[in-house]
């Protein structure tokens, strides 16, 4: 399940981005989000990047080391002298094995804080959700579709949990309009909303299977395990790769297929030659009645049903503004490569919120209750220069 809270003054909606900026028009926020989406504080970052030029000198010194000894042996050397050079160079090693375990704690995270590797904790999470049916892939039977899953007697009990607070806090505490819209939504909306022309993924395919992959994924699970597994790169390079991961959403079609081509990356299954990017749109197609001749999506989020009903929904608050509208139901997104369990799934529950204000009066009553409030937030400066997200105050 997703929850998504959306801020809208007039028309224009605005996500608030609190895990990932995506392509797509709204940001997703992940109940498994603080598991797997946070990334290395600065000290970690500057801790590894010594470690690795230290590595990078020690390598050099262990090569120039092995030089001497093979020099004095050469030179029939006396055996003290001989037994003296081999010893330092066993030291050397035996420094770099140390470091080289240093680098890979803190390429994992694994540390002085007692922190363990993310995804490895992210995976016994999934690995116990599923074995104590709070969830399971769904018609399994029948070998199942990737991206699906059927929530069990513990997870429908969760989600029921949730979906009742969340209602609680948000519709309920705040008087929200809350309304409940059609899954089906017909082609003129979402033409309208942008999202037949750009709610799209990045595609790749093995050139010789035919079998699709996100792009983006390829190049990200490559960067990732480069700097992760590869400890004999330099500093420079990780860096590199780390800008790579930092701009990975802002890169052009023909950017991305010229960094995989770069880094010759291929298809993970078979190791043949990729084709070069291009854009498919992630909504489920269908028709609108027995003539197939009125076009229609499964919808990809709630917020278009909020927003055509918008004329009713003011007059319906007495003409007023400010006012919020609330919608909780099933999205659909024909993803190019489910996984993480329900990280990325083809159909969701969405909890959404939009808020209508007057742009040139947005003052609340409760402002001051939250104003010294701290989020994470993700400016649009902070994307455009490659840094972090930063934690913002409201007030």
């Amino acid at each position: 399940m997703r929850i998504l809270i959306s801020l809208v003054s007039s028309s224009t909606s605005t996500g608030l981005h609190l895990l990932s900026v995506s392509r797509r028009l709204h940001t997703k926020i992940s109940p498994f989000s603080t598991l797997i989406g946070l990334k290395p504080p600065p000290a970690m970052a500057t801790s590894e990047d010594s470690l690795r030029r230290s590595l990078a000198e020690k390598q050099s010194s262990i090569e120039s080391q092995g030089n001497t000894v093979r020099a004095l042996k050469a030179a029939n050397a006396e055996k003290a002298t001989v037994d003296e050079a081999i010893e330092k160079l066993n030291a050397l090693k035996l420094d770099k094995s140390v470091m080289e375990k240093q680098l890979q704690a803190a390429v994992n995270g694994n540390g002085p804080d007692g922190s363990i590797n993310k995804e490895a904790f992210r995976q016994a999470v999934v690995n116990t959700l599923e074995r104590r049916l709070f969830y399971i892939p769904s018609f399994k039977i029948y070998r199942g579709v990737a991206g699906l899953y059927d929530y069990g007697p513990p997870g429908c009990a969760v989600k029921s949990n949730v979906l009742s607070f969340w209602r609680q806090h948000f519709v309920l505490e705040e008087n929200m309009l809350e309304v409940d819209c059609p899954c089906v939504t017909p082609e003129a909306v979402l033409k309208a909303s942008g999202h037949v022309d750009k709610f799209t993924d990045l595609m790749v395919k093995d050139e010789k299977t035919g079998t699709c992959y996100r792009a983006d994924h390829l190049l990200k699970d490559f960067c990732n395990e480069k700097i992760q597994k590869d400890l004999s790169i330099s500093a420079e390079k990780a860096a590199e790769l780390k800008h790579v991961l930092a701009m990975l959403d802002d890169l052009s079609a023909e950017e991305l297929g010229a960094k995989i081509k770069e880094y010759g990356i291929t298809a993970p299954d078979t190791k043949n030659p990729l084709s070069d990017p291009y854009p498919f749109n992630l909504m489920f197609q269908t028709s609108i009645g027995p003539s197939g001749l009125s076009p229609g999506y499964m919808r990809p989020e709630t917020a278009q049903g909020i927003f055509v009903n918008f004329k009713d929904l003011y007059y319906y608050n007495g003409n007023k503004l400010p006012f919020a509208a609330a919608q909780i139901g099933q999205a659909f997104r024909n993803e190019i490569s489910p996984r993480q369990g329900l990280l990325r799934v083809r159909e969701f529950t969405l909890a959404e919120i939009e808020h209508f204000v007057d742009p040139e009066y947005k003052s609340h009553p409760k402002y001051s209750e939250v104003a010294d409030l701290e989020f994470l937030m993700f400016p649009r400066e902070q994307q455009i220069s490659a840094q972090s997200a930063k934690k913002i105050q409201l007030g």
